[in-house]
């Protein structure tokens, strides 16, 4: 039975990862930081066959510890926003390169490292920034890794549509930073199926840029939250020179804290939402590895249904109105026809 370790195997693209790889019958080590809050993840094979283990992969020697034997590789550590220690350049950039670096003198056979679309060294984020020195230090020390950027990632666990869901449950008034800025949502589960094909040898080694088949602005993904939620709110844009004064001021804040207070965005995520997510022309994707990306109204019903102010029920309280208004509307023409 092969054997695969998914660096940060617990998260959210990589417990889908794991799932998959369970299914093919591979053994599956979840290598994180907490693997005793992660029992779940034993659930996706038999007894013994998926199993959380203990890694800082700021550390050579516990990076080495969970490669050791392995035939495949999988590397979905990333940061949303800095904390402590967990800084970008220490995860997806010394990360990525300590990672890549081990598992070529380890002999593992495939790699596959989970970078970001709009990854380049030049880049107004350091998110960004360090995404693509991660790519760089992956392609110099293992030269036939598959590494694949995906935009924005939903399903059940996301932290995007789930998010502004919550928000829009909330307050009367979704704020957004970047309204203009277009995304191209790609659903966790077929970044799993490009992941598992690089796990197997099944993807030609380079760059692959994943993006679902709709493209929309900021905006608009969220009126069709909205619509999904069944709930009103003004969408307001925050000016970019004034959403920068606010990531600013918060990163203040949650520096003078120690990170016990933390704001709702950081000034390099604001720089991020100034880019356009989507698929760059001329880019291998989807279609280079045979995977049919799911759309975003396939899915986002699925998950997005707590929102809504009746819950799961919402769709049965319209069917029953819309009943009751069709009823009324009969009897009335009835009447109105000189029928009674």
């Amino acid at each position: 039975m092969k054997l695969v370790t998914i660096f940060g195997g617990t998260g959210f693209v990589g417990r889908y990862v794991a799932r998959r790889m369970a299914k093919e019958g591979w053994r599956v080590r979840c290598a994180c930081r907490r693997p005793n809050d992660s029992p779940f993840v034993r659930t996706y094979g038999v007894v013994g066959q998926v199993e959380p283990v203990f890694c800082n992969i700021r550390d050579d020697d516990s990076v080495r510890d969970v490669t050791r034997g392995a035939d495949a590789v999988v590397n979905c550590v990333g940061l949303l926003a800095e904390a402590g220690p967990q800084t970008f350049e220490a995860l997806q950039q010394a990360g990525a390169a300590r990672i890549a670096r081990i598992a070529a003198e380890e002999g593992v056979s495939e790699l596959v490292q989970i970078s970001a679309i709009g990854a380049r060294e030049d880049a107004p984020s350091d998110y960004a920034r360090t995404k693509a020195m991660g790519e760089a230090a992956v392609r110099e020390a293992f030269p036939r890794a598959v590494i694949l950027r995906p935009s924005i990632v939903f399903g059940h666990e996301d932290e995007f549509f789930n998010r502004f869901g919550g928000m829009a449950r909330m307050s009367p008034i979704l704020p957004l930073v970047g309204a203009g800025t277009k995304f191209q949502p790609v659903y966790v589960d077929d970044v799993a199926a490009a992941i598992q094909m690089g796990v197997e040898g099944k993807a030609a080694p380079g760059i692959y840029e994943l993006g679902g088949p709709d493209v929309s602005t900021f905006r608009e993904w969220m009126v069709e939250l909205l619509a999904i939620v069944k709930r009103r709110a003004l969408i307001v844009n925050t000016p970019m020179p004034v959403a920068k004064l606010l990531g600013r001021a918060f990163d203040v804040v949650r520096s003078a804290t120690g990170g016990l207070v933390r704001g709702p965005l950081t000034l390099d995520q604001v720089r991020n939402l100034s880019q356009d997510n989507i698929v760059q022309d001329g880019a291998k994707g989807f279609a280079d590895l045979g995977i049919i990306p799911t759309s975003t109204e396939a899915v986002l019903p699925d998950y997005l249904w707590r929102f809504r102010p009746s819950g799961q029920y919402a769709d049965a309280n319209e069917s029953a109105e819309n009943l009751q208004s069709g009823a009324g509307g009969v009897k009335g023409g009835a009447n109105r026809s000189g029928f009674s």
